[in-house]
């Protein structure tokens, strides 16, 4: 099997692991775990670069105005999407944490629609449609707006846009985005130490290591995920990306016994079959494509 593979699973398997890890710092709030996430993160990217001999490269490139907004907007918008899922998993909200990141391709797909003017063809409107559909259920099986889920998937969707006109390298562009967080959250991290708010070394060992093992376990399948994408191709990833909702539906329902609906599971057909009717279309017109390319010219 192609070394890409496996390190698209790894990557994908591991962000579908994060419940059990972020689980253990329930009793550290979501915004000091952000702060740590991005701190940590921040320093072993830098060591990476710097063993990878990246880092002439990626100063000279870095520091240029239009560079410094780009990432600015993207450092914003994964932070958002951090916090909201670190929050959802300890608030007891991990199924609907997957059914953010089961929609978030139908999201990336309108983004493109609506800013980089691609079309869509009638099924691929259908598909779309229905997860609508699917959502406006799964509002009803909550009791309330799923405002969770839609946070997941546009603040992750418009961060991939906002990475498709970005001129770094994923290392060096996920560098300089934790850099540019990385100072907001040690002032944070800093004032929470100093009014005795902070969990950091003030609770037992176990926790103090998690919150700095934190950069390790968000930097790894990032770059393993980085490995992939450069081996395997997009539609292959854009099939493998669907194990890490998968994973966190089955912790969700089967490991943390949250509650799963009628109206719930309605929700969730309808946006697993809007998936299904979107990747089968996707899958029928890339082969009529190639047979097309691929059959000899008829002579007159």
């Amino acid at each position: 099997m192609n070394k890409g593979i496996w390190y698209a699973v790894a990557a994908y398997g591991i962000w579908g692991l994060f419940p059990l890890y972020w689980k253990l710092l329930n009793e550290v709030p979501a915004l000091e775990l952000i702060g740590h996430r991005i701190g940590w993160s921040f320093l072993l990217l830098i060591a990476v670069t710097v063993l990878t001999r990246q880092w002439t490269a990626f100063r000279a490139a870095a520091f240029k105005p239009r560079t410094l907004r780009l990432y600015a907007v993207s450092a914003a918008l994964i932070s958002l999407n951090w916090l909201t899922y670190i929050w959802a998993v300890n608030a007891g909200l991990v199924v609907e944490s997957s059914l953010g990141y089961f929609i978030n391709p139908l999201v990336s797909v309108m983004l493109g629609v609506v800013f980089l003017h691609e079309r869509l063809r009638p099924w691929q409107w259908f598909s779309v449609g229905l997860a609508v559909l699917g959502v406006a259920a799964a509002a009803v099986g909550y009791g309330s707006f799923p405002w969770i889920a839609l946070t997941l998937a546009c603040s992750f969707g418009v961060y991939g846009l906002v990475k498709k006109k970005s001129p770094l390298p994923s290392l060096q562009g996920l560098t300089l985005e934790t850099g540019i967080a990385f100072t907001p959250a040690l002032l944070y991290l800093l004032y929470l130490d100093r009014t005795g708010k902070g969990a950091f070394l003030h609770t037992d060992a176990l926790s103090t290591w998690l919150m700095v093992g934190a950069g390790l376990v968000t930097t790894i399948p990032l770059l393993l995920f980085s490995s992939a994408a450069q081996r395997v191709p997009l539609a292959t990833m854009g099939i493998l990306q669907y194990i890490t909702p998968s994973m966190l539906f089955l912790l969700g329902i089967f490991l943390y016994h949250e509650t799963f609906s009628t109206a719930r599971a309605i929700g969730f057909c309808l946006v697993w079959a809007a998936l299904l009717i979107f990747w089968i279309d996707t899958f029928l017109t890339h082969r009529a494509k190639r047979a097309q390319v691929s059959s000899p010219a008829v002579s007159d």
